[in-house]
Parts: C-alpha cells; sequence; structure tokens
C-alpha cells in the first residue's frame, strides 16, 4: 500500500506576495515541509522579516524584491532562481492588488492598468516563466490565489473580481496546455481572509456585518487555513490533480 506523502525536501518554490498574509503563510507552510522558499514582494525589508522567521523554525528561505507587475522585475527573480539552483518545482502566484473599492462607473484607467498589470498580467508571465524552467527538470506545480469573487463578483471590487475571474481561466488553460509536460496548474479560490489587503472590509464593523450573514461559518477566515490546500497541489498527493480550483469560504458559495 502506498503511503502519501507532503514532504517537499529538495524543492524550489518561489511564493509572492510573501512578505504578508496569505503568501506569508503558504511560505512558511511550503519551508515547514522541506521546501527552500524564494519569498518575494515589492519591498525587500519585509520579505527579510519573513525569511529570518522561516530560518529560525530550520527551514530555508531566500528574500528577493519582485514588483509582480513589473516585467522586469519577474525576468530578473527566475534568473536568480535559475543561477541559485538551476531549477524550479513550485511558482505560487500570489501577489494581488485591489486599488479601486467603487462601483464600476467611477474606477479610473489608472486603476484598471495597475489591477490587471499585477492579477492577470504578472500572473501569466510569472507562469510562463516558471513554466519553461520547470520543464527543463521534468515538471512542477503551479498554484495561482484566485478568489470567489472569481465566480462571484463582490459589490464595489468589480476590476478586482474581472481580474480573478481571468485567473481561474488562465489556470485551466496553463493547465491543459503544460499536462504533457508534467507541469500542473491549480488554483485555489479564498474567501474573506483577515489580511491587510481586506482590511478595507474585516475593519468595517457595517460592511462586516453585512458580509458575515451570507458565510455560513459566520467568520472570516485566518491565511493560515489557506495553506493546506496549497501544500495538498504542491505535492505527491495531488499527482493527478490540474485545472482544478479549490474553494475555501466558510460555505459562502455553497
Amino acid at each position: 500500500m502506498s503511503k502519501l506523502t507532503f514532504d517537499l525536501t529538495g524543492k524550489i518554490a518561489i511564493v509572492t506576495g510573501a512578505s504578508r498574509g496569505i503568501g506569508q503563510a503558504i511560505a512558511q507552510t511550503l519551508a515547514a515541509h522541506g521546501a527552500t522558499v524564494y519569498c518575494t514582494s515589492r519591498k525587500i525589508e519585509d520579505l527579510k522579516k519573513v525569511q529570518q522567521e522561516i530560518e529560525s523554525q530550520g527551514g530555508k528561505a531566500h528574500a528577493v524584491a519582485c514588483h509582480i507587475g513589473k516585467l522586469e522585475d519577474i525576468q530578473n527573480l527566475f534568473k536568480v532562481v535559475e543561477e541559485q539552483y538551476g531549477k524550479l518545482d513550485i511558482l505560487i502566484n500570489n501577489a494581488a492588488t485591489n486599488p479601486f473599492f467603487g462601483d464600476v462607473l467611477h474606477a479610473t484607467p489608472d486603476a484598471w492598468d495597475k489591477t490587471v498589470d499585477v492579477n492577470l498580467k504578472g500572473y501569466f508571465f510569472a507562469s510562463q516563466y516558471a513554466a519553461n524552467l520547470m520543464i527543463k527538470n521534468g515538471g512542477g506545480s503551479i498554484v495561482n490565489v484566485a478568489s470567489i469573487n472569481g465566480i462571484r463578483p463582490a459589490p464595489f471590487q468589480g476590476i478586482y473580481s474581472i481580474t480573478k475571474a481571468g485567473v481561474i481561466a488562465m489556470t485551466k488553460s496553463f493547465a491543459k496546455e503544460l499536462a504533457p509536460f508534467n507541469v500542473r496548474v491549480n488554483a485555489i479560490l479564498p474567501g474573506l481572509t483577515e489580511t491587510k489587503f481586506s482590511s478595507v472590509m474585516t475593519q468595517n464593523q457595517e460592511i462586516l456585518n453585512m458580509i458575515l450573514p451570507t458565510i455560513p461559518m459566520k467568520r472570516v477566515a485566518s491565511p493560515q487555513e489557506m495553506t493546506g490546500a496549497v501544500l495538498y497541489l504542491v505535492s505527491d498527493a495531488a499527482s493527478y490533480t490540474t485545472g482544478s480550483t479549490i474553494v475555501i469560504d466558510g460555505g459562502a458559495l455553497a
């Protein structure tokens, strides 16, 4: 009888948006299971703190500044990984932005460009670079952090919801094309999670009072509650899983 394992020893991973929230929790979880993790985001100071925390727990981590909305930063990130290790096994596309909270009638072109560049264009080209590197070494796993907003757009989050729907479609497109190369591509769809990113909702009691009744579990998720699904998707336990989306929302879409 085979024994499922979540051991990631020897695996090289990149986690974007790893300086806080869901990205930080994922980076810590992957490192705790043996992966060497490249933590990336815009600010190196915040990344250094995450790196030090991982290393203090016996894990292995690197900190590399990378604005996922800038192609030159993405190119540099993958160049660094290839030069240092010559391979990549795991990519977690997590970095995201939502600069505009308001109705679609007042959304600006600048807000559109910024959101699409990070949430969609950044994911696409990071996945492209990752896949090419993974293929050289026999395969790998990409996990995109999308959102339940990609299925059911939330009020006043129109552009963000559109990009997350795009991430879901991107996940399926990459999964189909990369399957012959043993590169699996999946996504998680978090519901409302307690992060700085979502604080405009979680820290506003009036808004929170409207949202909680729509969640059967009647609470907001913690970032750590997103990590179990990611660990499964990047592990050998998910060897036949690709093109899938795992909803983690306390029952909101049920």
